[in-house]
């Protein structure tokens, strides 16, 4: 007997025999649900034979038949029903229990977020893709879907998705193109480490979303519920549906803070700050103007993260001031690093060290942050060193930088797009979807193994709309991605150890080496970081100026004797 558990409440699986009820039993199971109609096959007992066998043991059944693929807004609604009312836990089962968990999905479609059905759907062994616009209809079966429909789709607003529509526009000006994101503002947000650290002005660093959208470009200001990538549609909140012929996957990545327990009861307060956050990047700064003596902690999570030099630029930045204050003396800096190594390409931690170094900071790798209790100024870090066994330190601060753990957005994890981690999954050279030829993606949602930067996304726009506009025109993909990112790690105020490189850790310059020595600490750098790059972001990435991001074009291969 074959039994899958949804919830603590309910199993189900495909058909049971009369014996396999006293199995159930056995397994604590109270009520049974039959979602298979009598006489779809010869061999299975009559509703009527396993009701007598639940009886005789003690057990209630109920009968919701549903012929294949003819799941009624009635019956998913009896079902729901039907599970409230019975003794639990509840079997249920169909010839498969694919009935039963489409049931079960429709039914919890007003109590349940979309992604956490289709991913407990995912877990317990079955796809409910089939119905995804059902469930995000409140269960129902819609009546008027309501369809507009584009050349091109972007979902996400992010750095990603605008400096995209804008490249696909520059080379075919008349594309229908819509972006589909929910926010207001839009923010760059690499400048919230300087933010942090009294450079920046937070106001410098968002402007709103509508300003920026590229003329022409329709927005959808609504948030994706799920795709159906085999009908060439994305599935919005509130069952409406948007179809595409192409379309480009960029909604960034999800920022787990409730992943951290206790984390986001104390964030903004009890000297626990992130600069991960808009409204959070300031208290950072107040807290290192206002810290005197005592233990600043600053945090890493298993990666992938968005920007991975983020967390110890924090630390470089505040121990500098403290320094420059003559206060580093009193203060103790741990920085607790759930990797194994300081940056992952090697030919900048010399550097690095020697920072380190300077501002005695205690490198404690392998440490990941897993609960905190602001109040009580302490933090919980699992460490799991190699070939010991892992163990929990509690760790006292008097401020703390916390990173979150990251993930893609539930909505992608979920998605027919995801790989088995659930990044959207891609060629890393030409980003077009591995199983899907008219989706591409970018940005920190995708799969490529690169760093997820605000840079990487620039010079992956370029190449994404070149491969789009070959497409439409008849030709293959042919701009390549070489994985370029930069980390420009703000190691003082006024100096920078600009960290430029592509796959495989392979470095990849953008500037002389006369100009930024990237493996050197540079006032140039600095000076790109401060003042070049955020008009570089807002009046040419943003807009289509592909500027030091032309895409590598490698041409297909002549056939020897042609």
């Amino acid at each position: 007997m074959e039994s899958h558990k949804v919830t603590s409440r309910l199993s189900l699986g495909p058909q049971i025999a009369i014996e396999d009820l006293a199995k159930l039993k056995a397994e604590g199971f109270r009520s049974v649900i039959c979602n298979r109609p009598n006489g779809e096959a010869p061999d299975q007992p009559t509703f009527e034979e396993i009701e007598a066998e639940a009886m005789r043991l003690g057990m209630e059944a109920k009968y919701i038949p549903v012929e294949t693929g003819k799941v009624t807004d009635q019956s998913s609604d009896e079902f729901g029903t039907a599970l409230d009312a019975l003794p639990g836990p509840v079997f249920a089962y169909c010839r498969t229990g694919t009935r039963s968990m489409t049931l079960w999905s429709l039914s919890q479609a007003e109590r349940l977020p979309l992604p956490d059905i289709l991913s407990t759907a995912k877990s317990a062994g079955y796809n409910m893709a089939g119905v995804v616009r059902r469930i995000a209809n409140g269960g129902k079966t819609p009546t008027d879907v309501g369809d507009a429909s584009f050349d091109v789709v972007i979902v996400g607003g992010g750095a990603a998705g605008i400096s995209v529509a804008a490249s696909l526009q520059v080379r075919k000006p008349d594309l229908e193109i819509a972006i589909i994101d929910p926010a207001d503002i839009h923010y760059y947000q690499p400048g919230w480490t300087m933010v942090g650290a009294g450079v920046f002005n937070p106001s410098t660093t968002a402007k709103t979303m509508a300003s920026l959208i590229p003329r022409g470009v329709h927005w959808i200001k609504s948030a994706v519920a799920a795709f159906e990538p085999e009908n060439n549609a994305v599935v919005l909140d509130g069952c409406r549906v948007v179809k595409y012929d192409r379309l480009i996957v960029c909604p960034g990545l999800k920022l787990n803070w409730k992943g951290i327990e206790g984390l986001v009861e104390t964030l903004g307060k009890n000297g626990v700050t992130s600069n991960y956050r808009y409204d959070l990047a300031p208290y950072t700064w107040e807290l290192v103007q206002g810290l005197k003596s005592g233990r600043a902690v600053f945090t890493q999570p298993p990666m992938p993260i968005k920007c991975a030099g983020a967390p110890q630029k924090a630390m470089y930045l505040s121990a500098d001031y403290w320094l420059r204050q003559g206060r580093l003396k009193d203060i103790t800096i741990d920085f607790n690093n759930a990797g194994g190594v300081l940056f992952g390409v090697k030919d900048y931690v010399p550097a690095l060290m020697k920072y380190i170094e300077r501002y005695h900071a205690n490198l404690n790798f392998f440490h990941n942050l897993t609960a905190i209790d602001g109040a009580a100024k302490k933090a919980w870090f699992k460490v799991s060193k190699p070939d010991t066994e892992p163990q929990t330190v509690e760790v006292e601060f008097d401020m703390i930088h916390v990173c979150p753990p990251q993930t893609a957005p539930d909505f992608i994890r979920v998605s027919p797009l995801a790989d088995a981690a659930g990044w959207v999954d891609v060629d890393q050279s030409t980003l077009r979807h591995k199983s899907y030829d008219n989706i591409w993606s970018l940005g920190d949602v995708m799969n490529a193994p690169n760093a997820k930067t605000a840079a990487a996304a620039r010079k992956q726009a370029p190449v994404v709309a070149e491969n789009v506009y070959a497409d439409i025109m008849g030709r293959s993909p042919f701009a390549q991605y070489d994985g370029y990112g930069s980390c420009p790690l703000t190691v003082e105020r006024g100096k920078i150890v600009l960290a430029e490189f592509g796959y495989g850790g392979k470095l990849l310059p953008s500037l002389p080496k006369w100009v930024v020595n990237g493996r050197e600490p540079s006032r140039a750098a600095w000076f790109l970081k401060e003042t070049v790059l955020p008009p570089i972001y807002w009046k040419a990435m943003l807009r289509g100026k592909e500027w030091l991001a032309t895409p590598e074009k490698v041409q297909p291969k002549v056939p020897e004797g042609v």
